[in-house]
């Protein structure tokens, strides 16, 4: 016998399939946007896998400009844990932007490392020209920095996927 009420489920929408991201993502791209990306990647991993050898094995360029910024942040004492987080932050931002299913969170962390990096050549006593040899260290960040933009616009068809799988605030983007 029936009551003329459906159950509740049958009349709620399927949810809506969530946009393709990583190797789907990459596959979707035109062949010159997909080339651009593997070389941007290979880019910012090359950069950050080459400054590793500086700041894990504690050259004293490395642990200099990490005392500045520890000193000057108010934490004398604490450049080798500051060091050695970057360094850690890099090469995860590295691996993750060489792999093609995580190369827009690979590309977001090494924007947001090397937007911290500028940041703090600008305003600390750092300066642009710490080692006296024209800025190359602020210009390759400066590089790394539009790399990694350059990775994050040419999958701007998949950020708002990623952005739908946070954990707390994903829901706000499906």
């Amino acid at each position: 016998m029936s009551t003329g009420t459906a159950p509740l489920a049958a009349h709620a929408p399927a949810p809506a399939p969530l946009p393709p991201i990583g190797a789907a993502g990459l596959a979707a791209m035109p062949r010159t946007a997909r080339i651009a990306s593997w070389l941007a990647a290979g880019w910012i991993a090359w950069e950050f896998g080459f400054y590793e050898q500086y700041k894990l094995t504690g050259n004293e360029g490395s642990v200099h400009l990490f005392t500045i910024l520890s000193d000057w942040l108010g934490t004398p004492g604490g450049e080798k844990p500051f060091r050695l987080f970057v360094a850690t932050q890099e090469i995860i931002a590295a691996v993750l932007v060489l792999l093609p299913w995580t190369r827009v969170p690979g590309a977001a962390l090494s924007f947001a490392t090397m937007a911290g990096a500028i940041f703090f050549h600008v305003v600390s006593p750092l300066g642009i020209d710490p080692y006296g040899d024209g800025g190359v260290l602020f210009k390759e960040a400066v590089f790394t920095l539009g790399m990694a933009a350059l990775v994050l616009v040419l999958h701007r068809h998949e950020i708002p996927g990623w952005l739908a799988r946070l954990p707390v605030i994903g829901a706000r983007f499906r």
